[in-house]
């Protein structure tokens, strides 16, 4: 199928939009057609053609099976997310997807364990002049999409160590607040994920006032990835890679346990609910 691959010169967006509306033709189907045989809203369908809006990656998996495709709507969807984001990212979500081993601190819900509803809430309070609901749709689909990482064969070894902060910045919504606590509860049950609360208790810190990633490629090779307002930096050097991790393992040292992590955060729920 040349006619859909052959986009070198075009984003992974009208990649898409034309793919959709290439096998929607091909098919001998409207627009109207289609929606009633997959139980779409038509003009949801036209933007989705028309590059207006970027669906979630189930519906391109239900049009994959639709049209037969073998997954090729949901390759396409992949790579035109990956635009959602600024370019500043887009490194560092590619060695993302890659790291077998990541270790995290972090002072808010990182977005691999958010839920859907509470990645919304987080990103309708983003101050930019894009913001819409269309933007935040676009942010919460390609978030939630990020998470598939945790649940491949093998999947990387993740340990998030989160700031007592973030366990105290409720969403206005109570049960949003509730099924995130809930979430970390249940994610913490991965053999694949190590979660750990800093408290407030451990006092002062190196790592305050930044998000910080460590991740390990598959050739053993690591970077660091530091975040905060309005900033983000990917490092490769490797003596500046080593001081993140000094930093970070004496950060774990402060730390709760995992055990009595998972025993905080119920706690923290406890009371949320009382």
């Amino acid at each position: 199928m040349a006619e859909l691959t052959d986009a070198d010169e075009e984003s992974g967006r009208a990649a898409l939009g034309r793919a959709l509306r290439f096998l929607r033709e091909r098919a001998g189907k409207s627009l109207g057609q289609l929606a009633e045989e997959t139980r779409y809203d038509k003009s949801y369908l036209s933007r989705l053609e028309n590059t207006k809006r970027l669906s979630k990656l189930p519906v391109m998996e239900d049009l994959d099976r639709y049209y037969g495709t073998d997954g090729l709507l949901a390759d396409l969807w992949r790579s035109a997310r990956r635009e959602v984001f600024k370019d500043k990212y887009k490194e560092f979500m590619r060695l993302e997807n890659l790291a077998r081993i990541m270790w995290m601190y972090q002072l808010a819900v990182p977005g691999l364990l958010q839920t859907e509803e509470y990645a919304r809430e987080v990103l309708s309070t983003a101050q930019t002049a894009n913001r819409n609901t269309e933007w935040v749709e676009e942010q919460v689909a390609a978030r939630m999409s990020r998470q598939e990482l945790l649940h491949r064969t093998p999947s990387p070894q993740v340990r998030v160590i989160l700031d007592e902060v973030a366990l105290r910045r409720q969403t206005t919504d109570p049960k949003v607040w509730t099924d995130q606590l809930s979430h970390l509860v249940e994610i913490s049950e991965f053999r694949s994920v190590t979660l750990q609360v800093l408290p407030f208790s451990a006092g002062l810190h190196g790592l305050m006032g930044s998000h910080l990633w460590l991740l390990w490629q598959p050739d053993g090779s690591s970077v660091a990835y530091v975040e905060g307002n309005g900033f983000g930096e990917l490092v490769d050097d490797l003596d500046k890679v080593a001081d993140y991790r000094l930093s970070y393992d004496r950060v774990r040292d402060l730390a709760l346990s995992p055990s009595g992590s998972l025993a905080f955060i119920r706690g923290v729920l406890e009371e949320h609910r009382s």
